[in-house]
């Protein structure tokens, strides 16, 4: 006989699981909700799990050896930073994840955050919140009109960003070694070396996802070579900025300003530097939410896990093991 598949979500920021634990159980699946966060703690945790839901709790080499069970694994969202891919590919684990539940959500972010900066909203907001009125209160202002945004990635999300931007006047660069020039070319987006990119830019707008190669992939060299007026926006993943080299940055005039949605870590501590600089607009990694993505995410990223666990394809597949683990019976 064979036993009912489990399935195993690792950790979580939701007020509930409730949405995860219809879509298992009605599939006729088993579900486990854990507070997994070390390594002795997720191999515990997922000792039963035929399939994985995992958010920010790293499931590294180590961990994906000592599963021998498992089959699949679908992350929350777009990022597979918490997920050795190589390694579960190598043990025949399928990876999954969801890059379409919050495009435009994030595009939105990115976008309000360059309005807050270029009108000054934080700086008025808090200007006048003390008490104040004056209409210099924010500093010099230039219109975004004419000027140039630069995006650091050119995939899905930072296409959506440069139509929204473009309709307020914006010239749009982009810099990404796998970009697809007749895409650029029908977005009206230029593509260039990142050199230009950081030497032409107003607004630079970083959208790569973590991996080796883009760690700290935003330097001291970049930064450098900005103009003082310009402004840097991060709705990616923090560590593609380096994070010392930005306040330095921003505390040396280097560049006039940033709005930042992701750090080097988070959360980041209360008397963290970046939380005194009146340039800076922050926001708590919250680019990706609104309550309809919240629910596609969720519901993408269980039903991921169902389809391969009932014998089908997930539809986000990141791999393809060429010897994916079968179930495991039971007698």
């Amino acid at each position: 006989m064979t036993a009912v598949p489990t399935v195993v979500v690792t950790d979580h920021e939701f007020p509930d699981l409730d949405l995860e634990r219809t879509l298992v159980e009605d599939a006729g699946l088993r579900f486990v909700a854990a507070r997994a966060t070390t390594p002795d703690e997720l191999v515990a945790a997922c000792a039963e799990a035929d399939g994985i839901v995992n958010q920010y709790a790293r499931l590294d080499a180590d961990v994906i050896a000592r599963l021998p069970r498992t089959r699949v694994i679908s992350r929350y969202g777009i990022g597979l930073d918490t997920i050795d891919v190589a390694a579960a590919t190598e043990a025949g684990i399928v990876v999954a994840n969801v890059p379409d539940g919050s495009l435009d959500d994030v595009a939105d972010h990115a976008a309000g955050m360059i309005l807050g900066l270029a009108r000054g909203l934080g700086r008025h907001d808090r200007a006048m919140r003390a008490g104040g009125w004056d209409y210099a209160a924010a500093g010099p202002l230039l219109r975004l009109r004419g000027r140039v945004l630069g995006l650091v990635g050119f995939g899905q999300i930072p296409r959506r960003l440069a139509t929204r931007m473009q309709a307020f006047g914006m010239t749009v660069l982009a810099t990404d070694p796998h970009a697809d020039a007749a895409v650029a070319a029908d977005a009206g987006v230029e593509l260039v070396g990142p050199a230009e990119l950081y030497r032409r830019a107003d607004v630079v707008s970083v959208h790569a996802p973590l991996t080796p190669s883009t760690t700290g992939l935003v330097d001291a060299a970049a930064l450098a070579a900005m103009k003082p007026t310009a402004y840097l926006v991060n709705t990616a993943r923090g560590p593609v900025v380096d994070e010392a080299a930005l306040l330095h940055a921003l505390t040396t005039g280097g560049i006039a300003g940033a709005g930042l949605d992701v750090f080097a870590a988070g959360p980041i501590a209360s008397d963290h530097p970046l939380r005194e600089l009146d340039q800076v607009l922050l926001s708590p990694h919250c680019a990706w939410y609104s309550v309809d993505s919240e629910v596609e995410i969720r519901s993408k990223t269980v039903r991921n896990v169902i389809d391969v666990l009932c014998g089908r394809a997930p539809a986000y597949p990141v791999n393809r093991p060429a010897h994916p683990r079968a179930a495991t019976a039971v007698g």
